[in-house]
C-alpha cells in the first residue's frame, strides 16, 4: 500500500470540485483537490519515487510499487509556459516523499485568471484501489490524503 501526502497546504476538496471536466470526472485517475494557500509555495513530492515526468506546471512520481502520482499546478496553467514556477528537480530525480519539486504563488496565478486548484491524482487506478480518500478540510504539506492498494 503507498500512502499519499499533500504536496502543499491548503483546503482539502473532492476530486469532482476541481474546475476542470477531465481532472473532476476522474478520467486520468481518482484523488483530491487542494486550494492551495496564498503565497510563495514549495511543493513537495507525495510518495517516494523517481520523477518520471517533470513540467513547470505538473509532475508525476512513480513509485517503487509501480504507482505514480500526478500533481497538477493549478488549471490550465500549462498555457502560463513556466512564468511564475521555478523548477526544485529534474525528470530522472530520485525523491523521498516531501522532496522539494515545484516552487509557485498560487495567488499570483489566480491574479492571472487561472484557477490555483492542484489535483493530486493516482494515475491508472481505479477508484475502488484508494482507501481513506480525504476530502474535506485545511491540509498541512505532509498530511496523509489517501492510501492507494
Amino acid at each position: 500500500m503507498t500512502d499519499v501526502l499533500a504536496p502543499c497546504a491548503g483546503r482539502l476538496l473532492p476530486i469532482a470540485e476541481t474546475p476542470d471536466p477531465v481532472f473532476s470526472a476522474e478520467m486520468v485517475g481518482p484523488g483530491v483537490a487542494i486550494d492551495p494557500a496564498p503565497g510563495e509555495t514549495t511543493v513537495v513530492a507525495p510518495i517516494a519515487g523517481k520523477v518520471v515526468a517533470m513540467h513547470p506546471h505538473a509532475f508525476v512520481v512513480l513509485g517503487g510499487d509501480g504507482v505514480g502520482v500526478l500533481v497538477h499546478l493549478g488549471i490550465d496553467t500549462v498555457q502560463l509556459d513556466g512564468d511564475g514556477f521555478t523548477l526544485l528537480a529534474a525528470e530522472g530525480d530520485e525523491v523521498l516523499a516531501g522532496s522539494p519539486i515545484v516552487s509557485w504563488d498560487p495567488a499570483s496565478v489566480a491574479a492571472r485568471g487561472f484557477s490555483p486548484i492542484c489535483p493530486v491524482i493516482a494515475l491508472d487506478a481505479t477508484d475502488d484501489l484508494l482507501a481513506d480518500r480525504f476530502t474535506a478540510g485545511a491540509v498541512d504539506v505532509g498530511d496523509p490524503l489517501f492510501s492507494w492498494n
